[in-house]
């Protein structure tokens, strides 16, 4: 997620105005360390349902708990595996190493879910911790190695690739702790209601609380990097899918406007911003 010095924005009313529009928060698709976490995350925009509901109902934005996993799981795989651009490129299907991935943060808890009156999840942001990897430390494993879903593996590789090229950590030499936003995801009956830009408040906190100033998050959909540069994040890395081949061949050819990968940061400072107050 993107680094600034501290560009406060008003975020809640923003937010509003953005999350009406087709690029609703739900497409988001956010680098990770591939040490210990999803490298992937969408803002899915294509998905639907018939569902009713009360567009001014509350809900509160809580922590993500072990209990809630299986409720999260399902909420993923109905809003997010099946429309992020590089799942739908490839047909993904079923994937349980995605399933896998997608999930493993959540110990780090510090990932938040949006929950209804009805006690329904209707929005998550999972997020992760980076950690600066010591001087001894050896390299990382490659995470497409351990990975046997073929397509999956493919997505990995990627991620494998921009891991190489672009090192966060190199940007910012006095942080040792980075938040990584990894999938921020909306239920398709709830946008325009605020819930993304109060997940993202809600991580803005638990950053401040525990003196962490960078979040940082990778987009492959055009639509989510829209949306996270109006919430005030700035582009620190780019590569075009065109640009990644394998035995002299692309790889990823995801429909239009996606034609590659962006990781973006945004900086808060160690003050609270005025969104918050």
């Amino acid at each position: 997620m993107e680094v600034q010095n501290m560009r406060e924005q008003p975020l809640l009313q923003s937010n509003r105005r953005i999350l009406d529009s087709r690029c609703a928060l739900n497409e988001l698709y956010p680098i990770a360390r591939l040490t210990h976490k999803l490298e992937v995350l969408n803002m899915s925009s294509t998905t639907s349902s018939s569902t009713t509901v009360d567009r001014n109902q509350p809900y509160t934005i809580e922590l993500i708990k072990p209990e809630d996993h299986e409720a999260v799981l399902s909420m993923l795989k109905t809003f997010f595996f099946k429309d992020e651009p590089l799942n739908t490129f490839l047909n993904l299907g079923e994937c349980s190493d995605l399933e896998k991935y997608s999930m493993k943060s959540l110990s780090d808890n510090c990932s938040y879910k949006a929950v209804n009156k009805s006690g329904d999840i209707i929005g998550v942001f999972i997020n992760g911790l980076l950690k600066r990897p010591a001087a001894t430390d050896a390299p990382p494993e490659k995470a497409a190695d351990g990975c046997s879903h073929p397509k999956f593996k493919k997505i990995l590789g990627l991620m494998d690739h921009v891991e190489e090229k672009f090192n966060i950590f190199d940007i910012y030499p006095n942080e040792e702790q980075i938040l990584d936003g990894k999938i921020l995801s909306v239920d398709t009956n709830y946008r325009g209601m605020g819930i993304a830009g109060k997940l993202t408040e809600r991580a803005y906190e638990f950053m401040l609380a525990n003196q962490i100033s960078v979040y940082h998050v990778m987009c492959t959909s055009h639509y989510s990097a829209v949306v996270m540069e109006k919430l005030g994040f700035h582009e620190v890395f780019n590569m075009q899918f065109a640009d990644y081949k394998k035995d002299g061949e692309v790889v990823f050819k995801p429909a239009a406007p996606h034609v590659g990968v962006r990781v973006l940061v945004k900086e808060l400072g160690k003050e609270v911003p005025k969104s918050l107050l």
